[in-house]
């Protein structure tokens, strides 16, 4: 291969990375893993500073915003949460006029109970938009808004376990993983009643 060719692969590479890093950067740091599940009706995010709650749900409508998060873990990397961060984001909903502030707090794989309380929010069409958000965004957040693709939009457990993230594999939604493993085998309200 030419010096010159390899010289432009490198440069392509660099710029691809770069890109990358940048996405990255945005998606985790300026957006807050913000997405959305269903326009108009279900979005999903990373914990959002108190001070831009408010323009969130302004630019979506939303009214309802389901905390995932769990206080008090000491898990210092899937979930730092304390409750003075949780206290300011209740006050910080508190002054939207309108707007529902649901804390189902959740492990990384969710019990009973959690599911439960989910759905008894989603089941009220009042509640909607909905945001539903964990500290990152990219876990539990994931994993919920699988759930409401299976519960709400029918979509088969392999659909929304593989909708939940674009790369699936080695991921912790991935087979064999405990959250990848969740989905393929929850049952939902439907599929519980036709048994």
């Amino acid at each position: 291969m030419m010096k010159s060719t390899r010289k432009k692969i490198a440069v392509v590479l660099g710029i691809i990375l770069l890109v990358a890093v940048g996405k990255y950067v945005y998606d985790m740091n300026i957006n807050h893993n913000f997405e959305v599940i269903t326009e108009g009706k279900v979005y999903k995010s990373g914990v959002i500073p108190p001070d831009q709650i408010a323009d969130y749900v302004a630019k979506y409508h939303i009214k309802s915003i389901i905390d995932l998060r769990m206080p008090g873990t000491n898990d210092l990397v899937l979930n730092p949460e304390n409750p003075g961060e949780l206290k300011a984001e209740r006050d910080a909903v508190a002054k939207i006029k309108g707007v529902n502030y649901f804390p189902n707090p959740s492990k990384q794989v969710p019990n009973g109970k959690n599911i439960a309380v989910f759905r008894s929010i989603l089941d009220n069409k009042a509640n909607y938009p909905v945001l539903i958000h964990c500290y990152h965004g990219t876990g539990r957040a994931e994993l919920y808004s699988a759930i409401y693709r299976m519960e709400y939009e029918n979509f088969t457990n392999e659909e929304a376990r593989k909708g939940v993230r674009t790369l699936v594999k080695f991921s912790s939604f991935d087979d064999g993983k405990p959250k990848g493993e969740y989905l393929k085998a929850y049952k939902t309200r439907k599929q519980l009643q036709e048994k």
